[in-house]
């Protein structure tokens, strides 16, 4: 057996380079030493509460410290990491700890305008098998806004800042992400602490990371997001670099952050560099050339990026995006553009040392016959990909074969090995980033009483790159409008859920079997 922790990444730096500044937030400033000691904090709170290794703990918290501090302390305990959306609602948090199997739950207490806290405890209240609960607050000696809890801080405030990681296989499960495919209620995707590891570390190949001369990390993709949580917040400890949180995307704070702190290395998804795009032509003072100086690397992924948005960046800055492709099921990166040769816009670049990557024809597990043109299924296979659906044999099966993950992306392989994403095989709507799955959004609308059938689809968007448009047909003799619905919707989903639009129909075009054929709505 391999023991090996995924909290190495933060342990093994720490060791080293103990006053070496860990994150930034505002004035805030953390080295290793003390991220270190915090979250072993927090392992031993674990610990004292009966959490045994291989158990399951829920975290809810935007770009903080708190997430960074609770999620090593959670792996250094033995335990399993749940990330959750911080826009989830009560019934959807409830959901989340449930399938999860979770024992314990981290949540921070929010805004008025986004009480995740609220969400977050009536969520766990709804569940059996979470017993513990941790509020999160701004001030980590400040009392519980929330009836009945304790927080974070004052929970952790006197447990001893030394800890020895529970010594982890390192197949077991580090984290369980949570994604839907494009069916039914989302699936948690279990990462392994091996997958998580060489995920990270692969930026040493990926970006020339190099912990003699780290990088300052702008994060600004949410990190209970895969792509932040590897590629930025793992992959940064990795190397020793600093973190920047930015609790929130805006355009105009991240640039202004980038000069401030000398960010080197930005990851976003596309609409991030078209909002730093347009940011800059709406403020012509904004110095780019420091921008452009200080930056060494900028990695996009996430959804397709636009060539145009490609082009006007590297006009802008001096620097060519690095474009890269992966799943949460893959810890997430599998194919990436590699740094220091010429890129290809529009491509998501060749697979990171280690992985596979191959086009399978249609439902088969065959690849095609290769030519420039062909198109194919990507399939995946190497120390990224997960091991399987959280207590979902049947659901894995689907997917993974022989050590093969099927993406369910249509892509094509130019005769460099460059890849390509040529469509999605899939109905899954990617708003801003995020995956939306029209049959949950549909399951949903259809609990309204006044709702007969709802369709889903995804519509262009110039921001977001797809908005979610619903159509419903009515119960008899009912007349909510569309406006209604998607004030309603708001109230049962995530913000980056809800359909924005809905169209009340008579009906839907179906096949002669009964399925919708949502191709020719629009």
């Amino acid at each position: 057996m391999t023991t090996y922790n995924l909290a190495a990444l933060l342990d093994d730096t720490a060791d080293r380079h103990p006053d070496r500044e860990a994150i930034v937030l505002g004035d805030t400033h953390l080295s290793y030493a003390q991220v270190q000691g915090a979250a072993n904090q927090v392992a031993n709170l674990l610990a004292s509460r009966g959490i045994q290794p291989g158990d399951k703990v829920a975290l809810s918290c935007p770009n903080l410290p708190y997430f960074t501090i609770a999620y090593y302390g959670i792996i250094k305990a033995g335990g399993t990491v749940v990330p959750l959306n911080v826009l989830l609602k009560a019934r959807e948090v409830a959901y989340h700890l449930d399938d999860s199997d979770a024992k314990a739950y981290f949540c921070f207490q929010g805004t008025e305008d986004l009480p995740i806290g609220a969400e977050g405890h009536q969520g766990f209240e709804q569940t059996d098998t979470c017993t513990e609960f941790f509020l999160i607050t701004a001030d980590p000696g400040a009392e519980t806004t929330i009836e009945g809890t304790e927080t974070m801080g004052r929970a952790m405030a006197d447990q001893p800042a030394t800890f020895e990681a529970v010594a982890t296989d390192e197949d077991d499960t580090a984290v369980i992400l949570y994604t839907s495919g494009t069916t039914g209620q989302p699936k948690g995707a279990e990462l392994r602490h091996r997958n998580m590891r060489d995920n990270a570390l692969s930026g040493k190949d990926l970006f020339a990371a190099d912990i003699d001369n780290p990088d300052t990390y702008l994060c600004v993709l949410p990190l209970f997001h895969s792509f932040g949580q590897t590629v930025i917040q793992n992959g940064a400890f990795a190397f020793g670099g600093t973190v920047v949180m930015l609790p929130r995307f805006e355009a105009k704070a991240a640039l202004g952050l980038m000069l401030s702190e000398s960010v080197s290395f930005f990851a976003g998804v596309p609409t991030m560099y078209w909002g730093l795009l347009g940011a800059l032509a709406d403020d012509d003072s904004i110095d780019v050339s420091s921008l452009a100086q200080n930056l060494r690397v900028a990695a996009a992924g996430g959804s397709a990026l636009p060539v145009e948005v490609h082009k006007r960046f590297q006009e802008k800055f001096g620097v060519t995006i690095l474009e890269g492709y992966g799943l949460s099921e893959t810890s997430p990166v599998a194919s990436f553009s590699p740094y220091g040769e010429d890129v290809r816009p529009g491509s998501i670049g060749i697979p990171i040392p280690g992985v596979e990557m191959a086009l399978l024809e249609g439902d088969s597990w065959d690849q095609v016959e290769w030519t420039p043109e062909a198109v194919g299924e990507i399939a995946i296979k190497g120390h990224n990909v997960m091991k399987g659906y959280y207590d979902r044999p049947e659901a894995t099966a689907e997917v993974i074969e022989d050590g093969w993950f099927r993406s369910g992306d249509l892509g094509r392989r130019d005769e460099d090995g460059w890849y390509y994403i040529v469509d999605r095989s899939k109905d899954m709507i990617i708003r801003g980033g995020y995956n939306v799955y029209p049959r949950e959004i549909e399951e949903v609308l259809m609990t309204h009483p006044d709702v007969s059938l709802a369709a889903v689809i995804g519509v262009p968007h110039e921001s977001h790159g797809e908005e979610i448009k619903a159509f419903v047909i009515l119960q008899k003799g009912a007349s909510v409008s569309g406006d209604d619905l998607v004030a309603w919707g708001k109230e049962q989903m995530a913000n980056y859920k809800y359909p924005r639009v809905v169209e009340v129909v008579d009906e839907l075009p179906m096949t002669s079997t009964g399925k919708i054929l949502k191709r020719e709505l629009s």
